[in-house]
Formats: structure tokens, sequence, C-alpha cells
């Protein structure tokens, strides 16, 4: 302040000397009063050069262009350049804060649930495209649109109007269909000014996962009830009525055949566990085919013995010594179980066809073909899950346990094979199971 009044002096001597040099003593006054108003004209030309700045840097963009305060000088120029300082410190705070939320708002784009913004009065201010997917929302077009208009299900709706969010609401999402059914979890949580954050989660698989287990528990306790219930009622019997030779060796027939299926129910189950919690075949076991063919013959034979009079008629063809890379015990038991279901499912006397190849790929190929009933093609995509039978009648009289196709898909996968089935109605069946050439090789003849 003191260089202002200085300059302010300087004005006024510097005129009043003037106004003496020309008109002595009566210009002395005009010339101090015309050296104060030329000092006032330039403060408030440097005043007006300042506002324009400042108007000039009001806008995020304008700033900076305008970050060099202009050249005043003075106090107009000293706080010229404490307004650029700090408008600079103001940018930097911007750039840090805008970088902060980007930050944010790409942790949110990637998250795998959909997020939601809603204002006070429920309007979409932002969401994901995870969100966006899950309801249908045009990440930019639905901005500002109240969500209630966009989610009409009724159940949100009424989730949405009512106070306390510390639940959920499952709806169907967007893209849901009766064959692709696509369920949501829904939470609404507070936040700030009555604002809202609203989070979805795909709990689909949950769902079916949830349902596949209840479905097990309750195929497994029906599929051992049933042979309880007749061992049960056998050993009442002979405890209770008094039975001739013949009729007690029966019943301790039927109660032995029983008995073997359950066993057999529960070496399934385990061998599913097994396949499921173990480690993956490794690649430097081999196990010979043709000693895996003589296993099956001989318990298909047996089996086709037991369960038809006039047995099948069972074609096993020969080739090469061969080798697949793997789990000896899994390719014996995937082999067995489409052999011998070849055999429960093929009429008395009915073709069965066993095969293998090597295709000229490499591949191996393991294949059974059967001359039985044939499946539905609606049937076909859901032979391998557990319990599912076509016929459940003819299932459980042929002592299936619905198990042994999920035990090949596994037995596949684990060992990097495909499982193809091909059937029609009166046709009969064929299943293959192709291994890839990485895990099969031919026997040189020594």
């Amino acid at each position: 302040m003191i260089g202002r009044w200085l300059g302010f002096a300087a004005c006024v001597l510097a005129g009043g000397a003037a106004g003496y040099a020309l008109a002595s003593l009566e210009g002395l006054p005009w010339g101090g009063l015309l050296g104060a108003a030329a000092w006032q004209l330039l403060d408030t030309l440097k005043a007006r050069r300042l506002l324009q700045w400042l108007r000039l840097a009001q806008s995020h963009e304008a700033s900076m262009r305008a970050s060099a305060a202009p050249p005043l000088g003075g106090v107009w120029g000293e706080a010229a350049d404490r307004i650029a300082r700090l408008l600079k410190k103001r940018d930097e705070a911007y750039r840090d804060s805008q970088a902060r939320l980007d930050e944010f708002l790409a942790a949110m784009q990637a998250s795998p649930n959909g997020v939601v913004l809603l204002d006070a009065q429920g309007r979409i201010e932002w969401c994901n495209q995870t969100a966006a997917q899950h309801f249908g929302f045009d990440a930019q077009r639905d901005l500002q649109q109240h969500i209630a208009n966009l989610v009409r299900e009724p159940a949100f709706t009424a989730y949405l109007a009512q106070d306390d969010f510390s639940g959920q609401v499952v709806i169907p999402g967007h893209a849901s269909t009766p064959t692709r059914p696509l369920r949501l979890s829904v939470h609404l949580n507070s936040y700030g000014d009555n604002r809202k954050l609203l989070l979805s989660r795909d709990i689909t698989a949950v769902e079916q996962a949830e349902a596949m287990r209840r479905d097990f528990v309750a195929n497994v306790s029906h599929e051992i009830r049933t042979p309880l219930t007749v061992v049960a009622g056998f050993i009442e019997t002979l405890q209770s009525l008094p039975l001739k030779k013949c009729e007690r060796e029966r019943y301790l027939a039927l109660m032995a055949q029983q008995s073997q299926r359950m066993q057999t129910l529960v070496n399934d189950l385990l061998t599913l566990s097994r396949l499921e919690g173990s480690p993956l075949p490794g690649s430097g076991d081999w196990v010979g085919v043709n000693a895996l063919f003589e296993q099956c013959e001989e318990e298909a034979r047996a089996l086709s013995g037991m369960l038809a009079a006039q047995g099948h008629e069972l074609s096993f063809e020969s080739f090469p010594a061969c080798e697949i890379a793997g789990n000896a015990s899994e390719v014996r038991s995937a082999f067995s179980n489409l052999v011998t279901n070849a055999v429960r499912y093929t009429p008395e006397a009915g073709l069965i066809a066993v095969s293998w190849t090597v295709l000229a790929d490499g591949r191996g190929q393991f294949q059974v073909r059967d001359s039985g009933p044939g499946i539905a093609p609606e049937h076909l995509p859901r032979l391998t899950e557990r319990f599912y039978r076509v016929d459940r009648s003819r299932s459980r009289e042929s002592g299936g346990t619905g198990l042994g196709l999920a035990i090949v898909k596994h037995v596949a996968q684990r060992h990097g094979a495909e499982l193809q089935i091909s059937s029609q109605p009166g046709q009969g069946s064929c299943f293959t199971l192709v291994f890839p050439a990485a895990r099969v090789r031919r026997l040189q003849r020594v």
C-alpha cells in the first residue's frame, strides 16, 4: 500500500510541477489535479484488466488459458499474481479430484455387479454397463429417468416404496426367458442427502445350483428309500411269519438284489464325488485299451445273461494294440457305463456293437451302438444330468442308478474328451467318446 500512495503522490507532484512550469503559481493546483486524474485513470485501467482476466478465469476451461496473470505491477499486479496461484491450485485440485472420480467410476464399471446411483427423487444419475444389461437400461439415454418407470416388476416397485432396505428382492432380469431364466438379487442402500445406491447381482447360477442340490437330495433319498422299504418289509416278513424254505430263499434273494442296488448307488455317488474333488489325470500314465475292452466284454455278457433269457447279440470289434493316457479306473468306468447302459436298455436279442478306432487326425474314438428303443430329441440335452431318466420304471427294473452318464461326462471332461450322443426313437442309439490325439498312441509290434 505504501507503494500505491507513493505512486499517487508522484503523479500529483509531477502534475503540479508541469502546471507550475506552464502557468507559474496559478497552474500548480490544476497540474496537481491533472496528475491525480491521470493516476486514477491508470489505476482504473489496471483494475479493469484484472476484472477482465478474472471473468475469463471463472470457467475451468478458460482458467487454463488465463493461468498467467497480466503484468499490472503494483498492488494490482501482486493481487493478480496471488489470484493466479490460487487458480493454479484450484485447477490442480480439480484435476486430482477428477482423476480420483474417474478411477472410482472405472472401478464401479468393472464391478461384476450392477451399480446404479439414484438421486433423492429416485432418478438415475449414473449406472455401469452391468446394471444396464441387468435392467435393459441405456447408460446415456436413460439418465434422469425415474427407476420405477424402467423397472416395472411389482416386487421391485413394492420394495422401492418401503423405507426399510435391510433386505433384498429377487426379480427376473431384462433378458430372462422361459428357456433361459435370469434371476437378479436387487439391494438398495441409502446414502448422502436421501440418495440411494442400487446394487444388482446375477444369482441365476446360485439358484440353479440350489435347485440341483434340492433335486439331488430328493433323488438320492428316493433311490435309497425304495430298496430300504423292500428290505425292511422282507425282514419283517421273515421275523413274523413261518415260511417255507423256497419262500425264504426267494425273499433273501430279493433282499440281496435290493442291497446290491443300494451298494451300486453308493458306489456311483462316491465315484462322482471322487471325480469332482480329485486333481486332473496326468498324461504320463498309460492304460491299454485292449485290456479295457476285455473287461467291458465280460461285464456285458454277464449282465446280458442276467437280464435277458436269450441274451443279446454282442459285437466287440478287434483293433491294433493301443493305449490312452489317463486314469485307468476312470476310463474303465466310462467305458463300462456306456456298454452296460446299452445292455440294460436294449431289448432281448438286440444288437450291441462296441468299437475302438484311431481317427485320421490321431484322435481315439470309443463307440457303443445299440438297436434299442432310441431316445426322443427333447431328452438328449439332459441325459448326462444326475438321476435323469427317459423311462424311470424301465431304468429301475434293469438296475440303473441314473448316474452312469453323469460319470461318463465327468471322466470325458477330465481327460479332454468329448461325449457325443445321437439317437432317434425306434432306431437305436449311439454313444461316442472321442479322446484328443495327445492322449492316444498305438503300440508298435515287437
